[in-house]
């Protein structure tokens, strides 16, 4: 194992160390005894009801989601050290994490054996689908600093959300300002030549609140390449960013917010070449260079004490790359997605009818998505325009049953205009812990402009294709035993793809294309979680998922592993000052395509493989924590996708350190 220092040479690094070994331990405030003693406050969070925001169009209780969905804490990102964004999505039940090597490589992610377009992202509310990127979001830079939750929303979403949520919602939600100020900064340095600065600062007044923060993150990577012909070069990887959540009470019942993220990256790649008569990344210079930002502007205004709520936001993403070869720029894009909607909702109890508590939604938004690209091939600028109209009711009667439905019609310039809908259900059972749910919707996913308009060397676009359409459904029972200590759930889902759009390469022209494929692609599987409190210091949770993933010819879907699994294990020590942590994860084989030296495609069967993590922490003084972990504890060789190389063990280690109550304006 090599570790390597991080290199922070800039000014920031600098005074960032100087700061945090310089600054009185005392001046972190010592938490105080009693009600507001973390044992208490822990308790306390335990009995409030866990509240989603993406499986609705309003939030509601967890319980009461008919829709699988996942909740991921800023606790339990801090817990496991995750970095990378993405490497805790490869726990969640259904999801399948495929990365092009090393930290930083394009990486996609798949819900329920969809494709990574069928899967919507949100950051604070904004659709991040790149449309100059096939409608995808890129994984690859989002880094884990200053999340505060994700949720993972499972099965076909577009009722409620429009395109691109055929196989389901990720939402990423950033801190948001609360009680008095707090400053923090994290500093990591490890193997790979990597490092990370982290620092932010966040509180709320009585009428305001404030989150704003900053991240660097460097590592010089491995070689994700072939080392055949010459000595292997490392493929690195930099990123900084910052990011800005500000809010404030403009009157009793209207409040503002605003939301900002600017991302700026580099990323070295391998050009392909042959090796062994296929198609696979070869070492050289190339590298991709990105800036991504993306914003929200949201008014509220809420009237009769919150019975009726008006939402108006605006919101908008651009990722602009430049891609680059021994130094010469070949192929430039840039991607925008903007969207305004208007939401109001109203909320009601029939308190003499079935004790019911009603909400109904209505929204309406705009959407417009453009592309431009220049490349030695050609250039060009496409773009599409679209309005969404949803509705949607829900109702819990008995606090026992709830129920749900919406319907959406989506008007769009360019296709045949669609409705989708949308049904859920869960079910209580007093006294034996018992929670039954499940749901059944349909989705729709419009070609990508790419497809339709987009040029690139022997790839020839077809504007005739025709958007893909789902119906898809789940059905789950969760159990809870040993006084709510042990939680198991288990949910069988279904998922049919018409108009599939797959590639199609002609052998006598040596050019390939996008088509709608004839039948129907069937995907069903199951997903297991289990959360159990051993002893109070000592927690358990863990995942499987089984997955039969086919296209309309029977053949199994690429990159989807039919088996994937994850265990953890948290042990809180030394009166919960220190925590030690055991992380397990299972890929089982997959298929995925290689292409021949005349471009033609075969399949070829991955190999299963295991990942161990290790991490540790401890407590130094109030307010300052050393961490440290081991990734891939067993050195595994692995491929995620074919020809491209993932890396190694590898150890960091590094100082986390928060200041909390600053001195915050009472407003």
């Amino acid at each position: 194992m090599k570790f390597s220092t991080p290199g922070f040479t800039t000014p920031f690094g600098f005074i960032a160390l100087l700061v945090l070994w310089t600054f009185p331990l005392g001046a972190a405030a010592e938490t105080p005894q009693g009600a507001d003693s973390p044992t208490a406050a822990d308790e306390a969070a335990e009995r409030l009801p866990e509240i989603v925001v993406s499986a609705s169009r309003t939030p509601l209780e967890a319980r009461a989601a008919g829709s699988a969905v996942t909740v991921i804490t800023a606790e339990e990102l801090e817990r496991k050290q995750v970095r990378v964004l993405s490497d805790v999505l490869r726990e969640v039940p259904g999801v399948a994490v495929s990365r092009l090597g090393t930290v930083g490589a394009q990486t996609q992610v798949r819900i329920r054996g969809a494709e990574g377009n069928h899967t919507l992202v949100l950051i604070d509310g904004v659709e991040v689908n790149d449309p100059s990127g096939g409608s995808e979001f890129d994984f690859g830079d989002l880094l884990a600093a200053d999340v505060e939750r994700v949720e993972v929303l499972r099965g076909p979403q577009s009722a409620l959300y429009g395109s691109d949520a055929i196989g389901g919602v990720i939402n990423v939600v950033t801190r948001k300002g609360r009680g008095p100020g707090a400053a923090s900064l994290r500093l990591e340095g490890g193997s790979f030549g990597s490092g990370e600065v982290s620092a932010g600062i966040r509180g709320a007044g009585e009428r305001y609140h404030f989150a704003l923060g900053g991240t660097g993150y460097r590592t010089s990577g491995v070689s994700i390449g072939s080392p055949a012909g010459g000595k292997p070069e490392k493929d690195g990887y930099r990123s900084h960013g910052w990011r800005a959540r500000l809010g404030a009470g403009l009157l009793e019942d209207l409040d503002v917010e605003l939301l900002g993220r600017y991302v700026r990256s580099k990323v070295e790649t391998d050009p392909g070449g042959l090796v062994g008569g296929f198609r696979v990344p070869v070492d050289g210079d190339d590298e991709t260079r990105a800036t991504r930002w993306s914003g929200r502007a949201r008014l509220t205004y809420s009237l009769f004490d919150g019975a009726w709520e008006h939402r108006l936001g605006a919101g908008t993403s651009r990722k602009k790359r430049d891609t680059f070869s021994a130094g010469s720029r070949t192929y430039q894009a840039e991607g925008v997605k903007s969207r305004f909607d208007y939401q109001t909702s109203v909320f009601f109890d029939t308190e003499a009818l079935a004790d019911a508590a009603h909400s109904f939604t209505l929204l309406a938004e705009r959407e417009k998505d453009s592309q431009s690209y220049v490349s030695s091939f050609g250039s060009g600028q496409h773009d599409v325009t679209g309005y969404g109209y949803t509705g949607e009711y829900r109702v819990g009667v008995w606090e026992r049953l709830f129920l749900s439905g919406s319907v959406r019609f989506d008007d769009n310039d360019r296709f045949r205009d669609a409705a989708t809908f949308r049904a859920t259900a869960a079910y209580l059972f007093e006294g034996s812990g018992t929670r039954l749910h499940g749901s059944y919707g349909s989705g729709v996913k419009n070609p990508t402009l790419f497809e339709l308009f987009g040029f690139a060397s022997g790839f020839t676009p077809n504007p005739r294709l025709t958007p893909e359409k789902s119906n898809g459904w789940d059905a789950g029972i969760e159990q809870s035993l040993l006084d709510r200590r042990l939680t198991v759930d288990v949910t069988y889902f279904d998922n049919r793809i018409r108009d599939h759009i797959g590639g199609y390469f002609d052998a006598s022209t040596e050019t390939s294309t996008s088509v709608n494929l004839d039948g129907v692609s069937e995907i069903r599987g199951v997903e297991t979680t289990l959360k159990a409190r051993v002893t109070p210091a000592l927690t358990l949770t863990g995942q499987y998922t089984w997955t039969d993933a086919r296209d309309p010819l029977g053949m199994r879907l690429t990159r989807r592993a039919q088996h994937l699994a994850s265990a953890h294990l948290a042990w809180e020590i030394l009166d919960g000052r220190a925590e030690l942590g055991l992380g397990v994860r299972y890929n089982g084989q997959q298929q995925d395509i290689r292409f021949g030296e005349d471009y033609s495609t075969s399949r070829v069967t991955l190999d299963d493989f295991v990942l161990v993590n290790l991490t540790a922490s401890y407590e130094t003084a109030p307010g300052v924590e050393l961490f440290g972990r081991v990734e891939n504890l067993l050195d595994q060789d692995y491929q995620e996708v074919f020809g491209y190389r993932s890396t190694g063990i590898g150890g960091f280690l590094g100082v986390r350190w928060t200041l909390e109550p600053l001195t915050v304006p009472s407003g």
